[in-house]
């Protein structure tokens, strides 16, 4: 497929000009698309004019970008949730660039990225919170939160009774170890559990959420710090069962679904595992 045409139905799909984001800090060095630079979504690595091969991840780590360098092919997309890398351990700088060292490789080899943050985490067919409550097999009655204009959150029912049980389910649906902040309840409240992929114990996040009348959520990164400690304090207050399952475990879900849309336009995808961050959770 030429790139133009696939750029071009992906900004119409998951309707770009109804969105906003902000990557400023990141470095816009030559390779960066200028596209990228205005808009910090969309095309981010503009290095080919077909796309033969689409990979996804949740992040343009080490690992991805050697693995589609090292595979021999060319005329690929790789679609990525963040633009950047992450790593709590990093306190100074969680976020962190692509790898400079890579950016010409990727150039040679006619390796794109395309970049969806906000775009994705807006709930739809494909968004991070959307496709994380359906793997938790949550019967969704509404969205919730809004993040850059648009809303990010879901929440609705669960069969199960308490919140151990859904910490224990959300482990095995992403493999590893997840955290449970007991904070309220043995029981979760109507059975009604809010979901936000990602970043979600935010103190605008969880207002909304006691707001609704839920005792538990669950989302991403839930460490207590320096900067978390006045959320956990709230949640403790409020009596809200906090439940984490790391950045990337949480919203590699949508990264998997979104293969489906891309193989639906004829192109062959993949989704490329990476390794989660256990400390973004305690």
């Amino acid at each position: 497929m030429i790139s133009k045409k696939l750029f071009d139905r992906l900004e119409r799909d998951f309707e770009l000009d109804k969105c906003s984001d902000d990557w400023q800090y990141m470095d816009f060095n030559e390779y960066i698309s200028k596209n990228f630079k205005e808009r910090y979504m969309g095309v981010v690595l503009d290095n080919n004019e077909e796309i033969n091969h689409v990979y996804t991840a949740v992040f343009p780590s080490d690992h991805v970008l050697n693995m589609l360098l090292n595979s021999g092919m060319e005329n690929i997309l790789l679609f990525t949730h963040h633009p950047m890398n992450w790593d709590i351990r990093n306190a100074d700088k969680v976020f962190s660039d692509i790898n400079p060292a890579l950016l010409p490789e990727l150039k040679k080899k006619g390796i794109s990225l395309y970049n969806l943050h906000v775009p994705l985490d807006k709930n739809g067919k494909y968004s991070t919170s959307l496709n994380l409550a359906r793997k938790l097999e949550i019967e969704i009655e509404d969205e919730f939160f809004e993040y850059h204009g648009v809303k990010v959150g879901v929440y609705g029912k669960t069969s199960l009774k308490g919140p151990d049980e859904l910490a224990d389910k959300l482990s095995i649906i992403v493999g590893h170890k997840t955290k449970l902040w007991k904070y309220g309840s043995d029981l979760i409240k109507n059975h009604r559990v809010a979901v936000v992929g990602g970043g979600g114990n935010d103190p605008d996040v969880v207002r909304d959420v006691h707001e609704l009348g839920i005792n538990t959520l669950v989302t991403g990164v839930t460490v207590l710090n320096d900067f978390s400690r006045p959320v956990h304090e709230f949640e403790k207050e409020k009596k809200i069962n906090l439940i984490g399952g790391t950045h990337y475990s949480t919203e590699k879900f949508a990264c998997i679904a979104m293969c489906d849309y891309f193989k639906h336009l004829g192109l062959p995808c993949e989704f490329i595992e990476d390794t989660p961050i256990l400390e973004d959770m305690e």
